[in-house]
């Protein structure tokens, strides 16, 4: 019996206890740009009032965008996009004043640009590139 008791003062305490509240929401993205025709990991942060960071995903913020579509924090752009930038807004589903928007640019490049092997990345460090000294004498 006193445990039963015990038990349900720590459960009535937890459910009391005052939860850390997002204060304010950030993006931290892995990439300065997005590429079109795949998916696209957004990253979005909460600071909390105590001032610690967590991660949010997308059962906390509501993510929209200008172009494409979420699957989780993940946002796939057509690449029939013709445009450089892409806005993205992030709103805090439980305070929805809590709210951030961004412009992040579209890739320009493309992907046809080989990739160094193995032996040419090994190289590359082994034969450092001569510089030039400079002349002091007068």
């Amino acid at each position: 019996m006193k445990s039963v008791f015990i038990v349900m003062l720590f459960l009535t305490l937890y459910k009391v206890s005052p939860a850390q509240k997002v204060d304010s929401i950030y993006f931290h993205l892995y990439t300065d740009s997005l590429k079109k025709g795949f998916y696209n990991y957004i990253n979005i942060d909460g600071r909390c009032s105590d001032g610690s960071w967590t991660p949010l995903d997308t059962s906390q913020v509501k993510l929209t965008s200008n172009t494409g579509f979420f699957k989780g924090n993940d946002l796939f752009i057509d690449s029939s996009y013709n445009e450089e930038t892409v806005k993205v807004k992030a709103v805090l589903r439980n305070n929805p004043a809590v709210w951030k928007e961004t412009t992040i640019y579209i890739r320009k490049r493309g992907f046809d640009e080989p990739l160094k092997t193995n032996d040419e990345i090994l190289q590359q460090y082994s034969n450092p590139s001569k510089k030039k000294k400079k002349n002091f004498s007068r």
